[in-house]
């Protein structure tokens, strides 16, 4: 489903390799360490903290490096401070494109992220260029090796939006506040693999691009992504 984060892609690639993985784990502890610093380290009590812990479960974090991060955030850790901040702007084909970073030097993650854009043929937009055209929803990706209609019956009852069998998964999606209610019930049902489960932005319209330019926008996507300080890039290319 194009408009997904970094996380969605990265689930549907085979064989990710290991300097690949403990990136992502290493984005991941920082985004658990901001919610458990801004609130209570206690998932149960943190809504917040919840919904990142989830995400790093479903990107199967070891409950250990998950723990770190939390305890990190108890023990005080007065040095590090993360500012979120959001750079929105278009890639080749007029492609929106909204980028969330974690960064504790703003200046650095500014000029990375505007020479990423300019060195593959985008462009950087001001505040609120382009995050109307997304949504913030719940995104919850299991194996379509349950039955359908038992999960779609689950989804739809404890309010989803909706669910699309891809062939090979289940797309649920829910409201931002509702997603953890419609993953506690799934659990409740025995369902136990989940591939994705977390808050996304998804594009209210896609962009039709052509093969050529496809390829230089996932480029785009793809040298952003590796930047440090970037959390999650949103895009609303169809697929």
């Amino acid at each position: 489903m194009s408009g997904h984060s970094k996380w969605a892609t990265i689930h549907r690639k085979k064989g990710l390799i290991d300097a690949a993985r403990g990136k992502v784990f290493q984005k991941l502890a920082k985004e658990i360490y901001v919610a458990a610093k801004s609130g209570t380290p206690d998932p149960e009590q943190n809504a917040s903290l919840r919904m990142v812990v989830e995400k790093a479960k479903a990107a199967n974090m070891p409950k250990d490096n998950i723990q770190k991060a939390i305890d990190k955030a108890k023990g005080g850790s007065e040095g590090e401070h993360y500012d979120q901040i959001r750079y929105e702007g278009y890639g080749p084909s007029g492609v929106a494109i909204m980028v969330d970073c974690l960064t504790d030097n703003k200046n650095r993650t500014a000029s990375f992220v505007r020479s990423t854009f300019t060195k593959r043929g985008g462009n950087l937009g001001t505040d609120g260029s382009v995050s109307y055209m997304f949504e913030r929803k719940g995104s919850i990706v299991i194996p379509n090796t349950y039955d359908e209609e038992n999960v779609m019956l689950i989804s739809l009852d404890n309010g989803a939006l909706d669910i699309e069998n891809d062939g090979e998964n289940y797309n649920i999606t829910t409201t931002a506040d509702n997603m953890l209610n419609v993953k506690d019930a799934l659990e409740k049902s025995g369902i136990n693999t989940f591939l994705e489960s977390e808050i996304t932005y998804l594009p209210n319209m896609e962009v039709e691009v052509d093969e050529d330019h496809k390829e230089k926008v996932l480029g785009l996507i793809e040298q952003l992504e590796e930047l440090d300080d970037v959390q999650s890039v949103y895009f609303n290319m169809k697929d």
